[in-house]
């Protein structure tokens, strides 16, 4: 299995990604990094040997976080492959960030079972 998730700063009350206003922008998430650090709090064993692009790697998955090449950051993208088992360490790393996220798959917001 393999997915992309794209998350940002979108709107707190948007129930579903149509809520979301054409003519929103996103305000920006922080410094490179202030990411990276927030991240390998999240996920100590997290490698940005290139600072643009971390690896994350699980038994049975992996996970690719983007964050892109500029300091101040707007968005951050999750290749994800393998097992369902990588869901939960993205919500966790979304959570921590306190941001929301869209699955690109779906285009609905990511989110990590019924009840989140």
């Amino acid at each position: 299995m393999s997915w992309d998730i794209i998350a940002q700063d979108l709107p707190a009350d948007a129930k579903v990604v149509e809520d979301i206003p054409d003519d929103f922008q996103p305000a920006a998430i922080g410094s490179r990094d202030e990411l990276i650090d927030r991240i390998k709090e999240v996920v100590p064993s997290v490698d940005f040997t290139d600072p643009s692009w971390g690896i994350i790697d699980g038994n049975n998955w992996s996970i690719e976080v983007s964050i892109g090449n500029n300091e101040i950051c707007s968005r951050i993208a999750f290749h994800v492959r393998g097992d369902d088992e990588a869901i939960g360490t993205v919500g966790a790393i979304i959570g921590h960030l306190n941001l929301r996220a869209i699955d690109c798959q779906s285009s609905e917001f990511f989110t990590t079972g019924p009840e989140s």
